[in-house]
């Protein structure tokens, strides 16, 4: 037998305070029944009456309440098997983690702000399969298209510019990488959603977007930091410093946005430049990701326990029917008519 709500368990304990209370309150009318008539006509009433039918109602009570709160609490057993499945697209998730990533003009830097973004995202995805796909000089599948949001958090929390040894920014490679984690589905179930500063692009990748074109794959892209730049901050072995070019100049990181506006345009997608507060994937994800069209993404049995409330339920009914119907005379018998005082008129 399966609960659902033992947490509410300890409303158990109200079973064995009913009965004391009931105890105590029963013999307390037993006292001031004694004191309201003399002794002689006090045993001559209280002949008629069955302390055992006391005792019997103080229990039936006791069970009708025992049986409400088994009732409140959900008793579930046996069980029968549902096929379940899930609705959603294939959503590919390509990040940029070459070390522009690391400039700071975005809170507390670039691909910090992207991983905070890829958390919102997971928790806005209800049936989606995702993957994710990193890239630089070159790109790399991290976590093949999935449910469990759990591991793919584990690769997101690892996103660094060590992930790709190969220094750049080859956004070609990235959204070919993307690609191919893709299955032979139908392809309006599909899209790849890149969070890229676009800066230092190498490769080709008009002709990656133009794959994914006639692949029906949307690219939605979300431009991380701001037009006027930033210095890129690294970890030296002498504390911290500024990346500099062969000139000795410190270099600045400024986002580049016409690439990734002609990338979305090219599939039909759409480009948002990033913020600190993270509302731009909110607004791409309800708005257009999540309105592709859906297929099934996973199918499975789940086993589904049968409620059995109504049983308590009936129980507790009985009890106070038979207690309703069980009088304090003595004698056979339900329902007996009220006592008298012998010598009424």
């Amino acid at each position: 037998m399966n609960f659902a709500a033992l947490e509410s368990a300890w409303l158990l304990l109200m079973v064995p305070l009913l009965v004391l209370f009931l105890s105590w309150s029963g013999r307390r009318r037993r006292r001031d029944e004694s004191r309201f008539a003399d002794r002689a006509l006090y045993a001559q009433l209280s002949s008629r009456l069955s302390p055992a039918r006391r005792r019997a109602r103080v229990f039936l009570l006791a069970g009708a309440v025992l049986a409400l709160i088994l009732a409140a609490l959900q008793p579930r057993w046996g069980y029968h098997w549902e096929d379940v499945s899930k609705q959603g697209i294939d959503l590919v998730v390509a990040v940029d983690t070459s070390r522009s990533m690391l400039a700071d003009d975005l809170k507390p830097s670039r691909l910090e702000r992207t991983r905070l973004g890829i958390e919102d995202l997971l928790r806005m995805a209800r049936g989606d399969r995702i993957g994710m796909v990193a890239f630089a000089g070159a790109a790399f599948a991290l976590c093949p298209l999935t449910h469990d949001y759990g591991a793919l958090r584990m690769f997101v929390n690892d996103l660094s510019p060590a992930t790709i040894p190969r220094g750049g920014t080859n956004l070609g490679a990235g959204i070919d990488k993307a690609l191919a984690l893709f299955r032979d589905r139908d392809a309006s179930d599909k899209a790849i959603l890149i969070f890229t500063d676009g800066e230092n692009l190498e490769g080709d990748w008009l002709s990656a977007a133009a794959r994914a074109r006639e692949k029906g794959v949307r690219i939605f892209a979300i431009g991380i930091g701001t037009a006027e730049g930033s210095p890129i901050r690294l970890k030296t072995s002498g504390g911290e410093g500024y990346l500099k070019d062969r000139e000795g100049n410190i270099v600045v990181s400024r986002l580049d946005e016409e690439v990734l506006k002609r990338v979305a345009r090219e599939t039909g997608g759409a480009y948002a430049r990033g913020t600190q507060t993270g509302e731009e994937l909110e607004l791409i994800y309800r708005r257009w990701i999540a309105g592709l069209e859906k297929s099934e993404t996973a199918s499975r049995r789940k086993k589904v326990y049968e409620h059995r409330y109504q049983v308590p339920l009936l129980a507790a009914f009985l009890f106070l029917l038979i207690r309703i119907g069980l009088g304090e005379k003595r004698g056979p018998g339900f329902f007996p008519k009220r006592n008298r005082l012998e010598g009424e008129a």
